[in-house]
């Protein structure tokens, strides 16, 4: 998982509540097991209409908004089903935070697995981003982790909360197996001296 530190990019302010996953990543995208790719369909019935041709109106279609890194949204984002396929949809696309006043539990919680920080502000601040944002197009902001703020070039600045497990995964890009993998010392040595006894009992069998 690649480690995330600080992040400067640019906001896409989508002005939408309580997206759920099926509006991430409709149902019927739903077959393929590798996280690749998913980009492609995020937001689909948005960013298409019913001929497959993207709608020019939505945000994330504007020419601006291409390369963006932060995603502002509104609360409650990513409710609905549990679908770990929504969280990978947005880092295929190139999403590396999101920003809003409040995220679907387990949505966040996949969110953190796979290396995307979802930032919950308040919601006087994300009405404040949204005014910037709007009102500037390529927008930028910067995202310290280590120090849990956002800042902007225009003065805007806010500290965020984030679960210090979650922060050092984070920091250094570890994963649920990057994880167990710091502990390979001590479990090999759990393994063998527990494989010990097993291995004599055995050879007096014979």
């Amino acid at each position: 998982m690649e480690k995330f530190v600080k992040l400067t990019g640019v906001v896409v302010p989508l002005d939408m509540a309580h997206v759920d996953t099926d509006q991430l990543v409709p149902k019927q995208f739903l077959k393929r097991v590798e996280r690749d790719g998913y980009g492609e369909v995020l937001f689909y019935h948005h960013r298409f209409d019913e001929n497959g041709t993207l709608v020019d109106e939505f945000v994330l279609n504007q020419p601006h908004y291409q390369g963006a890194t932060i995603l502002l949204a509104r609360e409650n984002f990513g409710s609905g089903s549990s679908r770990e396929h929504a969280p990978w949809a947005l880092q295929d696309y190139g999403f590396r935070a999101l920003i809003a006043p409040s995220f679907a539990d387990i949505f966040k919680a996949n969110c953190y697995k796979i290396g995307l920080l979802p930032i919950e502000i308040e919601t006087a601040l994300v009405d404040d981003l949204f005014k910037r944002a709007e009102s500037q197009p390529g927008y930028r902001l910067t995202v310290d982790l280590k120090a849990q703020t956002v800042s902007g070039p225009d003065g805007f600045a806010c500290f965020f909360p984030v679960d210090p497990f979650r922060k050092h995964c984070l920091l250094e890009g570890l994963d649920e197996v990057g994880l167990t993998l710091t502990h390979e010392a001590a479990i090999a040595d759990y393994e063998k001296k527990h494989a010990e006894p097993w291995q004599a009992a055995t050879k007096g069998e014979q």
